[in-house]
């Protein structure tokens, strides 16, 4: 994925009310960014880190600025956790993540079960075969693991508990897909320390039928790329 602007670097001031960040721009203009990360962002919104944002020409925008990525010293990382459905759908039709080929259809958010949307559904029409893949973006470093989630996830335990319901249906996959945005990791694992009842959760649909999938990616400020699989540790 390729941003569609050229990003502007910028250094953070600070991150509050969770979806603010001030930034200042490498020009000297101080600006509020929109952060869309809904997460803790732990290890990734202390004052004076590099950072870059895009710039919406939208005149009905509230605020023009949006924090995309943070220079994490190790790592740029992508924190604009609504791209990472975009990402995941484009290796997936490229064919560049090979546990999920040979589905000729890819769709997004579709509605699944009782409040719920599967954020992909890959299809074979030839065989009636179907795919359930919900993804995650992982931004959290802890040594060298990439860890999930960076703060207690009521909404993840219960989509864990989705998949569980869907691999249980004849003919049906269920795909637990963690996009890793940043290229410094050398394995995923659950995050017990910070959310010990969504570690044992993911276990438990691991143990079940639900298969996990963890990827890393190749960050910069002209785009973002999946690029190979890292090892799972549960």
């Amino acid at each position: 994925m390729n941003f569609d602007q050229k990003l502007l670097p910028g250094i953070l001031r600070r991150r509050y009310q969770r979806f603010f960040a001030e930034v200042e721009l490498k020009s000297g203009e101080q600006i509020t960014a929109h952060c869309p990360n809904t997460g803790s962002m732990r290890g990734l919104v202390e004052p004076g880190l590099g950072v870059y944002v895009s710039q919406s020409t939208n005149p009905r925008r509230k605020l023009a600025y949006t924090l995309e990525l943070v220079n994490a010293h190790t790592s740029l990382v992508g924190v604009h956790t609504g791209r990472a459905n975009t990402l995941a759908k484009e290796a997936i039709t490229a064919g560049s993540i090979a546990q999920l080929l040979g589905y000729g259809k890819v769709r997004q958010e579709i509605r699944y079960s009782q409040n719920s949307r599967i954020d992909l559904l890959l299809e074979d029409p030839a065989t009636q075969r179907c795919c359930y893949v919900e993804v995650k973006s992982v931004t959290l470093r802890e040594g060298p693991a990439a860890c999930f989630p960076d703060a207690v996830t009521t909404r993840g335990a219960k989509h864990l508990d989705d998949l569980i319901a869907t691999v249980r249906l004849p003919n049906q996959r269920a795909v637990m897909f963690y996009l890793v945005q940043r290229e410094d990791c050398q394995y995923f694992t659950p995050a017990d320390d910070i959310d010990p009842t969504y570690g044992a959760k993911l276990r438990s649909a691991a143990e079940q039928g639900v298969e996990m999938l963890a990827y890393a990616c190749q960050v910069s400020p002209q785009g973002i790329q999946v690029t190979q699989p890292l090892p799972i540790q549960l």
